[in-house]
C-alpha cells in the first residue's frame, strides 16, 4: 500500500468548473495543453488545495475556503509573492507558477504550485509506513532542523524583508488574536480574559533577531520523500508566513504537540502523532532547536500560552463557521469542545 499523500474526488459543494478553468490555463499557462483533471486534497480546514492533471503534468491550486473568511486572511496574491520570494533560497518551499486574481474563473482568486508529491503525516501514520521509533524520531528531528533554516536565512534581503514588519510583531499579535477570538465566539464557548490579560501583560523584550517566520509550522504542513521518508522535501501552506519573532514561531508549533504522558482531555485533542514511541516531548523539541538554531531561548511559558491561545482562536474561526450554517462540514464541529480544552490548558500554564 502506497504511502503517498494522494487527492481524491472534488466534494460537491467545493467543485471547479474544469473546462472554464482549463480555457484559463491553456491562455495563460505556456505548455499547457488539456484535457484537464482535478482531484482534491481532502484534509485541512482552510485553504482548499486541489490536484490538476494536465498532459502528465500535476500542479496544485490553491484558493480560499468557501464562506465567511477571516479579514485579510487567505490572500492568494500575497502567498504567492511569500513563495516567488523564498523559491531562491529555501528549496523545500513548493515553486510557484502561476497567480490569477480574477475570480471569475473559479469564483475566487487563487494560484498554482509545483505538486511536491511525498509523505504527510496527519493525526495518524499512513498504512503503508511503519512508525518505528527510529523512523518517529528522526522525522520529528527532520522537522526542527527544517524550522531552524528556515529561521536561519536573512530576512534583511529585499525580497523577504517585504513580507513583514518584526518591529513590534509580538505586541501586534497579541493585539490581534484577542480580537479575533471575541470577533468569532459563540455562545458556547467560555471567556479566555484571563488568558489574554496575561499575555498582554507578560510580553518578552522584543527579539533582537527577527526572522521569516512559516506560522503554521508542524508535521501535516510538510512532505517527506518517499523513498527516504526520513527526509524532509517539502513545506506547504505559507498563508500566513512574514517576519517576525521566531520564538513566536516555535511556540505556535508547539501547541500541536501533544505528547504521551500529556492528560486525557489534552491527548483527546492530538491532531498530529507526536505521542509515538520514540517521539520528542516538547522539552527535547525546545533543546533540538537551541542546538541546531545556535539561538538561546528565554523562558518559554510566555510562548507556550500564547501558542496555545492562537490555536484555540484558529479552531474557534472555524467552528464559528459550522455553528452559523455557513459550511455543512461535520469536522468542522467538532472544533467547539477542542478550542474549550486549549483554552484550559494556557490557563492552567498560568495558574488561572
Amino acid at each position: 500500500m502506497s504511502s503517498i499523500d494522494e487527492a481524491v474526488e472534488v466534494l460537491t459543494s467545493e467543485a471547479i468548473d474544469a473546462a472554464r478553468l482549463g480555457a484559463y490555463l491553456a491562455e495563460h499557462l505556456a505548455g499547457f495543453s488539456g484535457p484537464l483533471a482535478i482531484r482534491q486534497f481532502p484534509a485541512g480546514f482552510s485553504n482548499l488545495s486541489y490536484l490538476l492533471t494536465a498532459d502528465g503534468r500535476e500542479c496544485v491550486l490553491r484558493r480560499p475556503p468557501i464562506g465567511t473568511r477571516p479579514r485579510s486572511g487567505h490572500d492568494m496574491g500575497r502567498e504567492f509573492r511569500v513563495l516567488s520570494a523564498l523559491a531562491p533560497d529555501f528549496p523545500e518551499c513548493p515553486r510557484p507558477v502561476h497567480h490569477c486574481a480574477d475570480e471569475s474563473v473559479i469564483g475566487a482568486p487563487f494560484y498554482l504550485v509545483e505538486r511536491i508529491r511525498g509523505i504527510i503525516l496527519r493525526r495518524d501514520y499512513p498504512a503503508g509506513l511503519a512508525a518505528t521509533p527510529v523512523m518517529v524520531r528522526a522525522q520529528q528531528h527532520a522537522l526542527v532542523a527544517t524550522l531552524a533554516r528556515l529561521h536561519g536565512l536573512d530576512c534583511r534581503a529585499p525580497a523577504l524583508a517585504e513580507l513583514g514588519r518584526p518591529e513590534g510583531y509580538v505586541a501586534r499579535q497579541v493585539a490581534g488574536w484577542t480580537e479575533r477570538y471575541e470577533r468569532a465566539r459563540t455562545p458556547d464557548v467560555a471567556s479566555a480574559d484571563a488568558v489574554t490579560a496575561w499575555l498582554a501583560a507578560s510580553q518578552p523584550v522584543e527579539s533582537r533577531y527577527p526572522a521569516v517566520i512559516h506560522n503554521d509550522y508542524k508535521l501535516d504542513n510538510v512532505v517527506f520523500d518517499a523513498a527516504d521518508p526520513a527526509r524532509l522535501i517539502g513545506v506547504l501552506d505559507w498563508e500566513m508566513a512574514t517576519v517576525g519573532d521566531p520564538l513566536m514561531d516555535l511556540g505556535c508549533s508547539l501547541a500541536y504537540w501533544v505528547q504521551a504522558d500529556d492528560s486525557a482531555e489534552l491527548l483527546a485533542t492530538r491532531m498530529l502523532p507526536t505521542h509515538l514511541p520514540g517521539s520528542l516531548n516538547r522539552s527535547e523539541v525546545l533543546e533540538s532547536y537551541v542546538s541546531m538554531s545556535g539561538r538561546a531561548l528565554p523562558d518559554f511559558r510566555f510562548y507556550r500560552v500564547f501558542g496555545l491561545f492562537r490555536l484555540a482562536v484558529i479552531v474557534q474561526q472555524i467552528y464559528y463557521r459550522y455553528f452559523h450554517g455557513e459550511t455543512r462540514d461535520q469536522r468542522f464541529g467538532a472544533l467547539g469542545p477542542l478550542g474549550r480544552v486549549l483554552i484550559a490548558e494556557a490557563a492552567a500554564e498560568i495558574g488561572a
